[in-house]
């Protein structure tokens, strides 16, 4: 059996997987402080609640992605400090992100989100990482499904032009 044969915690990571897992961990520290800020712009309880859950579900992806670079000898990319617990009322109306505008931010995120771990299962050999991207995968698309519907619901979706009227032929 060759070398990419085997248990595949024992395979070598490749540069490529090397990049994806460390480019993955700096993303998910900088969502964590910014997802932080937007939590303290946020007015909406719904909307609160997912910021929670994608922070949550950031901190998941930190442990399993530290824990990767950490076991294979590679330095952790700086992270960026926590951000206080700020009221809203405190933060002046002019310099306040509002709720579509946190909403729209974060769906563009999760969109980035799920085109990067595509990328990192296509790209990866060994087996371990290409299934941690898809459990990443998974649950960006659900998280982004939970948006999709909360945009829905409040309004705050603002959709391309629709196709409605369709020439005679």
């Amino acid at each position: 059996m060759g070398i990419l044969g085997g248990n595949p915690k024992d395979e070598p990571l490749h540069y490529g997987e090397v990049f994806s897992v460390w480019s993955s961990l700096i993303a998910d520290y900088g969502m964590i402080s910014g997802y932080q800020t937007f939590y303290n712009h946020a007015g909406d309880e719904e909307l609160k609640k997912i910021i929670e859950d994608i922070i949550e579900t950031c901190r998941e992806e930190v442990k399993q992605l530290e824990k990767i670079l950490k076991t294979n000898g590679i330095a952790l990319p700086p992270a960026s400090p926590e951000r206080p617990v700020a009221r809203l009322e405190d933060i002046p109306p002019g310099a306040k992100f509002n709720d579509p505008e946190i909403s729209a931010a974060l769906t563009a995120d999760i969109a980035a989100g799920l085109v990067a771990c595509s990328q990192a299962m296509g790209t990866s050999t060994r087996e371990d990482i290409a299934l941690m991207y898809g459990q990443f995968h998974m649950a960006k698309a659900q998280l982004g499904a939970k948006l999709l519907r909360l945009n829905k619901n409040k309004g705050w979706l603002v959709p391309p032009p629709l196709h409605v009227n369709y020439p005679e032929k």
